[in-house]
């Protein structure tokens, strides 16, 4: 164990008690096969569930819709790219050479998923009550309002909301390609809506993103058309 990742073990007030799952979860696949996808799979989870737990606590009398977009907004990448920022993430990172010389340990996308890899890796540790514990100190510097509500909703969310409102099916999302090298990939998403026979492309540097730009330039399309198109008036 590095002086390193001693020192962020303090900062995340959990001292693991198998150092290779945090070794692990700060490893990018450009680095090693023995990378932090999995455990970035598993701590998304853990994130959502625990994050759940503290609106339906804090914010009592909000409804489930509004609660989802407080939610997505904590969960999103940017709020974690910050958190991990705080956190001190981007020196503890493992990233293969072409990653590092990209500035990999400051991408965004890149610091969010070591994020919620930490967060499998202590509830892998320690279980969910230790893991649990760990969110919420995370966000304890953020006020929860009934106010946050009314904060931007992602793309993906807002098409949603756009077509069920018109007693639309949900849209479909397929990855039509993958760019670039294993390090550094971008992904080509089509968002299509069935019943209107209509798709828009996106791409991002994850596929979460590259479904949010294609869920983005669906919704530029729908609401400029919304005028004249039939399903407007349904």
């Amino acid at each position: 164990m590095t002086a390193e990742l001693t020192a962020l073990q303090r900062r995340l007030g959990h001292v693991f008690a198998n150092p290779r799952l945090l070794e692990r979860a700060l490893t990018h696949r450009s680095f090693s096969a023995d990378h932090n996808e999995r455990l970035e799979f598993l701590g998304d989870s853990v994130l959502n569930l625990s994050v759940s737990g503290l609106l339906f606590e804090k914010l009592d009398q909000m409804p489930e819709g509004d609660l989802s977009r407080v939610r997505a907004n904590l969960v999103k990448q940017d709020t974690l790219h910050q958190l991990s920022v705080g956190l001190g993430l981007s020196t503890s990172l493992r990233l293969g050479d072409g990653e590092k010389r990209s500035g990999g340990h400051k991408r965004p996308s890149i610091l969010a998923d070591a994020l919620e890899a930490v967060i499998g890796a202590v509830y892998l540790d320690a279980g969910f009550e230790v893991a649990c514990a760990l969110v919420l100190r995370l966000y304890s510097g953020i006020e929860l309002n009934a106010q946050m509500s009314a904060m931007g909703k992602d793309p993906k969310t807002d098409l949603q909301e756009w077509l069920q409102g018109r007693k639309m099916k949900l849209p479909q999302y397929r990855v039509v390609a993958t760019l670039g090298e294993a390090h550094r990939q971008t992904f080509d998403v089509e968002c299509t809506v069935e019943e209107l026979n209509r798709s828009e492309r996106g791409i991002g540097a994850s596929r979460r993103a590259g479904e949010q730009a294609a869920a983005a330039a669906m919704l530029l399309h729908l609401r400029a058309a919304e005028p004249s198109h039939p399903a407007a008036s349904r």
